[in-house]
């Protein structure tokens, strides 16, 4: 991939609000990155009703991209796109631009789904482990996907629990039920049972708001050592949590891309006033 700027490359237009907006919204670090995501001029339908305007983001490789805004906005609509988890919805999809992973255009009619899924991670906002073993909820994948020699799954099955920092937690009960661990081992599990088949890309979707303060902070900390391996990006509508977890942040608002720059520069001198009207909790 070509070596991007993070600079100058979200825009936004001023949707039909009361609200006035800026009419840019703009990442202005200097930092130079590869970009791992390329979102460009892109447009979301549910049927005719449109989720997302004119969205223009890239995010950079192997960072922690928060997605932040009001319920509704669409932060988590363009995350299901990433993986293209909106096309199990009847009449849902990008009615305009592109988005490019790898270079490549993910919604082009060649390309394979499934292929992309496996380089493309989920974890969702409720922990969802399977009523398998711990050890089968990691191997399951590994065998869906054609891997039968033990060994190799054992040692798939340790190094990526060892890798979402719950292997010294369960090493000794890999054959009990997966749901008999915690809810944040559960999601440290799901966590484990997504980078087991070596993805790009980490996708969370709130992944800690049914978890109590001490998971939250165990399943953060676990989130800054994956991304020196992975490019994460998490929606999260605790803002804490975003200036803790992520290198940059993005802010939505009604279907648009309102302001993306480095999340230090976001939390404390944010470009758009309706950005720092949203942090400083004047709305939302």
């Amino acid at each position: 991939m070509e070596e991007t700027s993070i600079a100058g490359n979200a825009t936004t237009k001023t949707p039909s609000s009361a609200v006035s907006l800026a009419s840019e919204a703009t990442a202005s670090s200097v930092e130079t990155a590869r970009t791992m995501v390329d979102v460009e001029r892109v447009d979301f339908c549910y049927g005719t009703s449109k989720a997302l305007h004119d969205i223009n983001l890239q995010i950079p490789e192997k960072r922690v991209t928060a997605f932040i805004g009001p319920s509704g906005c669409g932060k988590s609509t363009l995350l299901r796109c990433f993986n293209r988890m909106n096309d199990l919805i009847d009449q849902a999809k990008v009615t305009a631009g592109e988005i490019r992973i790898f270079g490549m255009n993910i919604n082009a009619s060649e390309v394979d789904v499934t292929g992309l899924r496996k380089q493309v991670g989920m974890v969702f906002q409720k922990s969802n482990p399977f009523p398998k073993s711990i050890y089968e909820n990691i191997a399951y994948g590994l065998r869906i996907a054609g891997v039968r020699d033990r060994r190799v799954i054992d040692e798939t099955v340790e190094t990526s629990l060892a890798g979402a920092a719950l292997w010294d937690e369960v090493k000794d009960r890999l054959h009990e039920s997966a749901l008999g661990l915690s809810g944040g081992q559960q999601q440290r599990l799901c966590i484990a049972r997504a980078i087991a088949c070596q993805p790009e890309i980490i996708l969370m979707d709130e992944p800690c708001s049914a978890l109590d303060p001490i998971a939250t902070a165990k399943v953060e900390e676990l989130i800054y050592l994956l991304k020196e391996r992975f490019t994460i990006i998490i929606v999260t509508h605790n803002m804490q949590q975003a200036t803790r977890c992520s290198d940059f942040t993005a802010f939505f608002y009604l279907g648009r891309l309102i302001e993306f720059d480095r999340t230090e520069k976001i939390f404390s001198h944010p470009a758009q006033k309706h950005t720092e009207d949203y942090i400083s909790g004047r709305f939302g």
